[in-house]
């Protein structure tokens, strides 16, 4: 039995950003708990060279809700990087969620050679559907996703291997 693009793709960032979700909502009242204001949360990082929570969460809903779309052989919808509360960022989850949602199996599969091309500020970089999923794609929502939930462990909310998993 084989696994589609879609099938690898959009219930994989609709769980991840949905678990994302939880672990913000549970940093978020452990702010609120111990009077921590959401700016100084939003702006915690690992270290120093690390980028902070809020870029977390940008980057990973980014790449969810642009492969969704660079997958389906459209432009990808454009979020402004404004978010500056534990509201405005969950929020920005579960628009990344509906935009994601908002996609077919058929627009997905046979994406697996269609050409992607990703901008950045160093240029551009080519590929092949199937590689920029796995090979691109999925590693960096993980990262994200899993940097997120360190700094908010790392804070001292109460969080585990299960808030970052999931129910199966």
């Amino acid at each position: 039995m084989s696994i589609s693009m879609y099938q690898t793709a959009v219930p994989v960032f609709l769980r991840a950003l949905g678990n994302l979700k939880h672990v913000l909502q549970q940093g978020q009242a452990h702010a609120k708990d111990k009077k921590v204001e959401d700016s100084v949360m939003l702006q915690s990082r690992l270290i120093a060279d690390m980028l902070p929570l809020v870029k977390q969460v940008q980057i990973a809903t980014d790449m969810a809700k642009n492969a969704a779309a660079r997958l389906a052989g459209v432009d990808p919808l454009k979020f402004e990087d404004n978010e500056t509360t534990f509201d405005e960022l969950i929020s920005r989850i579960d628009r990344a969620v509906d935009y994601i949602k908002s996609f077919k199996p058929e627009q997905i599969d046979g994406s697996e050679t269609r050409a992607i091309v990703v901008p950045s500020r160093n240029g551009e970089t080519k590929f092949e559907g199937q590689a920029y999923l796995l090979h691109f794609v999925l590693p960096n929502v993980f990262f994200h996703c899993t940097t997120a939930y360190n700094i908010l462990r790392v804070a001292g909310t109460n969080i585990g291997k299960n808030d970052f998993i999931g129910k199966a």
